[in-house]
């Protein structure tokens, strides 16, 4: 057995497909079959069912365990050699939605290649479910997520609060509403909105996690909204919406980012669920048995007062 051969028995076990596989990692078929074979030889036993379909036989599951810890454990070796010998060099995996690297890494990057030049990030692009698997499975060092389930493999350290709002294009509004009720919504909504006051508006939903968190609010409120787009982020939506095509909900700090994009033209109020503050609470994740560099380390501490600077900037604005 070798570490090369563990590592293309780990990735086969990801897709299950020889040709993906193969593909994916520019080797030929040929060769990454050679190095299961290795494996399954010096062990002594199946590792794959080959029929009707590529599957790990109960072997090739212990197997796939102990590959995840070696994987784990090597690269704690080769970081704390790095620390030794002072190289501070190598590879920081940091997964987040796109739109979480947007509102972070611009912040945190300058300062940290000012410091660790030779430092590659790897960013990964994954909703909150996914990346806790994969910080499990020993694929990221870093996860930016909103966590609502402890893992004891994993070190959750709390980010910031992320009030949610709610977007309402001024057009739009006026569009569906008499002046008068216009005036009378915003008064009462200045200090946070009850979404019963806005349903006759057109709305963007999202896909993801807070999407979920906001459809079960939808439903204790007992509103029915009409939704001509749906998606799986901000991205997407607040575009929409300062167009003033639909209205939508968002993050504080998805607002902060999309920096006067909504300026001037979309009414933000903060949201209300049972005359509480609707609030999603952002974590890092760490890996309990991972090693942490001196630059892992300085990447978390950026983080944090990157986190702490953004819940501290304000948003709201009434037309």
């Amino acid at each position: 057995m070798d570490l090369v051969s563990l590592y293309y028995f780990r990735e086969l076990a990801k897709d299950l497909n020889m040709t993906k596989t193969a593909t994916r990692l520019y080797i030929s078929q040929q060769t990454l079959s050679n190095h299961i074979h290795r494996l399954e030889q010096y062990y002594d036993t199946p590792l794959f069912y080959r029929k009707p379909n590529l599957s790990l036989t109960c072997a090739g599951e212990f197997v796939l365990a102990f590959a995840q810890v070696v994987e784990k454990e090597e690269v704690n070796l080769r970081d704390i050699l790095s620390d030794i010998e002072h190289q501070e060099r190598g590879a920081l995996r940091v997964g987040a939605s796109m739109a979480r690297g947007v509102q972070f890494l611009p912040r945190i990057l300058p300062k940290f290649y000012r410091r660790y030049p030779q430092v590659e990030l790897r960013f990964v692009d994954s909703l909150s479910q996914r990346l806790e698997a994969m910080l499990s499975n020993g694929e990221l060092d870093f996860a930016v997520v909103l966590s609502d389930t402890y893992r004891p493999d994993l070190v959750s350290h709390d980010l910031c609060k992320d009030p949610i709002y709610l977007c309402v294009p001024e057009d739009l509004f006026r569009k569906h509403y008499s002046p008068q009720e216009v005036k009378e919504i915003k008064a009462r909504s200045a200090q946070g909105a009850n979404i019963r006051d806005f349903t006759r508006l057109p709305f963007a939903l999202m896909t993801n996690r807070l999407g979920n968190r906001m459809q079960e609010y939808f439903l204790r409120e007992q509103v029915s909204l009409t939704a001509p787009f749906t998606g799986p982020s901000t991205s997407q939506i607040l575009p929409l919406c300062a167009t003033g095509v639909v209205a939508c909900y968002c993050s504080h700090l998805s607002l902060v980012a999309s920096g006067d994009m909504l300026s001037g033209r979309v009414n933000v109020f903060p949201l209300l669920d049972q005359g509480q503050p609707i609030v999603q609470r952002l974590s890092l994740l760490r890996h309990r048995q991972r090693y942490l560099t001196h630059f892992s380390k300085f990447f978390m501490e950026l983080l944090l007062q990157s986190a702490a600077q953004l819940e501290q900037e304000q948003v709201i604005y009434i037309i």
